[in-house]
C-alpha cells in the first residue's frame, strides 16, 4: 500500500532477547514499523533525533541510566508517547506509577508465567496505535497542580444500597485521582476496573488511598462492597459484583481476557447493571478500545446513571466514545466536572 504512514516505534531495552522479540511481534502489524532498538537511554537519546520515532518502548531497569531518569528528562526536552514495559515485580508498580506521573501514556508488564507473549504482543499493539495520535507538549514535570477542589453539596447523600462503577485505560490513573480526590468520606462503595498489570494494581490503591478521604484498596475474594470505601479490581484478574440478600460483595476471578483485557470493565459493569440495576452510577474514562462500552449501556438499560468523560480531557478518546456512539452514555464530562456529576445524582 504506497502513501500508508506506518507508526515508528523505537524499543530501548538492555536486554537483547526482548529486543528481538518485541521487534519481531510489532514487525507483524502492518501500521507499525520498528524503526530501530536501543540498549540504554544514551544510544536511544541520539536514535530519537535521528529516526524521529512516533512512540517509545522504554524499559525501567537499564545500565547507566534508569528509565525513570531518562524519562523525566525527555518529556521536558523532546516529549513524545512512552510506554513503560517492566518487569513483573512488586517494585515495579510504584516505578509504574512514578512512570506515569512523569508523562509516561501508559504501562505493560514483560510475559510471564500468567501472561504469555501473543497476550502482550496484541496489548502492546493496540496501545502503540492509541498512543500514537496523543500530543505531546514540553512541560515541567515539576510543577505542582492547583489545589483539587472538593465536591460542593454533601449534607443530603444516600449510600445505601448504592454502587459505583469506574472503567478506564490508558490514562486512566490521573483521570481516577482527579475524580476521587475530589470526593468526601461519606461516599457508596466505588468499584473500579483499570488496565494494570498484577502488583501495579495494589501499588495504585495504595498510592490512592494516601491521597484520598474514602479507604482505598486492592480488591479481594469475597470482600464486602460498604460505604466508604474504594476498591480496585487487581491486576489479572476479573471482578464482579455479587449481592446476597441486601449485602453486596465481590468476586475476584480467573477467566478469559475480554477485549484483551483482564480485569476487564466489561465483566464488572454488567455484574454492576445485573444487581445494582437503578441503584448505580456507571462512569467510563479515558482508554483505548472497546471494553466497556457495551457494559454501561446494560447498566444505564437497568436504570443506572451514566457518565462517559469527554474527548477533550480523555488522553485516548476511545472506550468513552464506543460507549456514546452505543447510546449508553447519560451525561458526557470534562474529567474535573465528573465527581460533582456524582454527588449531584446520589
Amino acid at each position: 500500500m504506497i502513501g500508508i504512514h506506518k507508526i515508528k516505534v523505537l524499543i530501548v531495552d538492555d536486554s537483547a532477547m526482548v529486543r528481538k522479540i518485541f521487534s519481531e511481534e510489532l514487525s507483524k502489524d502492518s501500521m507499525i514499523e520498528v524503526v530501530g532498538t536501543a540498549p540504554d537511554p544514551f544510544i536511544a537519546r541520539d536514535k530519537i533525533v535521528q529516526l524521529e520515532p512516533d512512540v517509545l518502548i522504554l524499559d525501567v531497569e537499564m545500565p547507566r541510566m534508569d528509565g525513570l531518569t531518562f524519562l523525566e528528562k525527555l518529556m521536558v526536552h523532546y516529549p513524545m508517547p512512552v510506554i513503560i514495559v517492566s518487569s513483573l515485580a512488586k517494585k515495579g508498580g510504584e516505578v509504574a506509577l512514578r512512570a506515569l506521573e512523569l508523562g509516561a501514556a501508559d504501562v505493560m508488564a514483560k510475559p510471564g508465567a500468567s501472561y504469555s507473549v501473543k497476550d502482550m504482543s496484541e496489548q502492546l499493539i493496540d496501545k502503540i496505535k492509541a498512543v500514537s495520535k496523543v500530543k505531546y507538549f514540553k512541560r515541567d514535570v515539576h510543577s505542582k497542580k492547583e489545589g483539587i477542589e472538593p465536591v460542593k453539596g454533601k449534607a443530603m447523600i444516600q449510600t445505601t444500597n448504592k454502587i459505583i462503577a469506574i472503567g478506564a485505560s490508558t490514562g486512566g490513573t490521573e483521570a481516577i485521582k482527579e475524580v476521587l480526590t475530589r470526593l468526601p468520606a461519606e461516599m457508596p462503595p466505588i468499584l473500579i476496573v483499570q488496565h494494570m498489570p498484577q502488583y501495579f494494581t495494589k501499588a495504585f490503591a495504595q498510592r490512592l488511598d494516601d491521597m484520598c478521604k474514602m479507604k482505598v484498596k486492592e480488591a479481594e475474594d469475597k470482600e464486602l462492597v460498604t460505604p466508604g470505601k474504594v476498591l480496585i479490581a487487581p491486576g489479572n484478574k476479573h471482578m464482579v459484583l455479587k449481592r446476597s440478600g441486601a449485602v453486596y460483595f465481590v468476586e475476584i476471578k480467573d477467566g478469559p481476557l475480554v477485549f484483551h483485557q483482564r480485569p476487564s470493565v466489561e465483566v464488572l459493569f454488567s455484574s454492576v447493571a445485573r444487581y445494582a440495576g437503578a441503584n448505580a452510577i456507571g462512569v467510563l474514562l479515558t482508554g483505548m478500545g472497546k471494553d466497556g462500552a457495551k457494559g454501561l449501556l446494560e447498566m444505564k438499560n437497568a436504570g443506572a446513571f451514566t457518565i462517559a468523560q469527554d474527548e477533550k480531557s480523555s488522553v485516548v478518546y476511545g472506550m468513552p466514545k464506543e460507549a456514546v456512539a452505543l447510546g449508553g452514555v447519560s451525561q458526557i464530562l470534562p474529567i474535573d466536572r465528573i465527581a460533582q456529576s456524582i454527588m449531584d445524582h446520589l
